[in-house]
């Protein structure tokens, strides 16, 4: 006997979207067909007529563990993820004390091992003296390293010609690169303190944290890769200007690809009149040009991925004056539906979503046997109900922090049912009381 049965399923995998019923057994995808009806297992959900998708890979999330753990940490953040459809996460090393060594670099895995809801792994973090330690990283341990080129705390902000070139040249992992250059944007922000003092308004944030900051420094990203031939991703591209630098087509064979995260594909600067430094991020939330330009970049594959940027910080935090708000967003429980909103409004296909978010994750940093719904494949399996509303209440927010950039927006989709490994975690609105824990993610590289 199988343990679950779906049936009745819009299924959306690899460019295409059939009627299938899934069978899933010893946490794997057991059988695709048209009609399984008949197979028996120990439960069966009737999608009724559902759309089921792989669950995200989210490839970008601050889950804040160790060290910043009053405002999120592996447990909470990764439970709000299963409510929102990430079954797999990423995690990035600008945490207390940062992820800057393979020793740090373990201990992360053995928290997570222990508390983890969805599936992890993590980054090496990047300094301007660490090369021997991301020399001797070993292939399999991290899903990348990360290189903070603007925009970071402590020692992650790498900002020496020689620390790049030496990590641009001996990576032995794909490197992910944030992009803006400081600089450029402590030059702004000097412009703007003459003026304001310390208390800027907050809608001046793209202008401080500009186009040309963004564009700048992922020109010097995208030479030191060509030159030294490295594997490169760029996170959470903002602006239009800087799609000129990557080129178009599917995920196989790119060396260099790009990412663009969910609320640069929702909002605009004009959001920041009504949400503040609620929406105060870095990159900059910028112009509605920038987004319908990133919009389009998604659909012509100039851009690769669709990620979150998941960074919580406490409400009090974000209530101080410009410099004192952090910046950063909780995403991990609505970025799906943000997605589907695209979807509704005829830009975005869920072939594309899906590709976007799960699939070519699983391309680019090698994940082995998720990111598709496949038989053999881990079973890591989302059903999206485009017909049910949901409404972002204030009660129905999961993360740690306790707030949303979207508490009161009514998305025209909902999460059905998330699956993790075969089990059964989040379903109509509610996470699984059972203990569950994810697993490690693991790379054919």
């Amino acid at each position: 006997m199988y343990d679950l049965l779906i049936t009745n399923s819009k299924l959306v995998n690899d460019h295409a979207i059939t009627e299938q019923d899934v069978v899933v057994t010893d946490q794997r995808i057991a059988q695709i067909g048209a009609d399984l009806q008949s197979q028996p297992a120990k439960r069966i959900i009737d999608a009724n007529g559902k759309f089921l998708i792989p669950g995200m890979i989210d490839d970008q999330v601050h889950f804040r563990e160790p060290g910043l753990t009053h405002k999120a940490d592996i447990a909470t953040e990764s439970r709000a993820a299963i409510a929102g459809g990430i079954t797999s996460f990423m995690d990035m090393p600008n945490v207390s004390p940062p992820t800057l060594t393979v020793d740090r670099l373990r201990d992360k895995y053995r928290i997570a091992a222990r508390s983890a809801h969805a599936n992890y792994a993590f980054y090496m973090g990047t300094s301007n003296d660490n090369l021997e330690e991301i020399k001797r990283l070993p292939k399999d341990l991290a899903c990348g390293i990360k290189v903070f080129m603007g925009a970071s705390t402590g020692n992650l902000l790498v900002d020496r010609d020689e620390a790049l070139e030496g990590i641009f040249e001996f990576a032995p992992v794909p490197v992910i690169t944030h992009c803006e250059d400081s600089p450029m944007i402590n030059e702004n922000l000097r412009k703007f303190q003459q003026e304001y003092g310390d208390d800027i308004p907050v809608e001046y944030h793209p202008i401080i944290r500009s186009e040309e900051a963004c564009y700048k420094s992922s020109v010097k990203a995208v030479d030191l890769a060509t030159r030294h031939g490295t594997q490169l991703h760029v996170l959470h591209l903002s602006t239009a200007r800087e799609l000129e630098l990557f080129s178009k087509g599917e995920i196989q064979g790119k060396s260099i690809t790009a990412e663009v995260c969910v609320h640069h594909l929702f909002f605009s600067d004009a959001d920041y009149a009504t949400r503040g430094a609620l929406v105060k991020c870095n990159p900059a939330i910028k112009t509605a040009r920038d987004r319908e330009g990133l919009l389009k970049a998604v659909m012509e594959d100039r851009i690769d991925i669709i990620a979150t940027d998941h960074a919580p910080h406490l409400l009090e935090e974000k209530r101080g004056n410009y410099l004192e708000s952090p910046a950063g967003l909780p995403l991990v429980q609505h970025a799906l539906l943000s997605l589907m909103e695209h979807y509704h409004d005829g830009i975005l296909s869920l072939e594309k979503i899906v590709e976007k978010t799960s699939h070519n994750v699983a391309r680019r940093f090698s994940v082995v046997e998720r990111g598709f719904i496949e038989e053999g494949y881990r079973a890591d399996l989302v059903l999206i109900d485009a017909s049910r509303p949901c409404t972002v209440t204030e009660d129905s927010i999961l993360y740690k922090c306790g707030w949303s950039p979207f508490a009161g927006y009514t998305f025209r989709s909902s999460i059905d049912t998330t699956i993790l490994n075969g089990q059964v975690v989040y379903e109509k609105g509610r996470v699984a009381e059972q203990p569950f824990l994810g697993e490690r993610l693991t790379f054919d590289r």
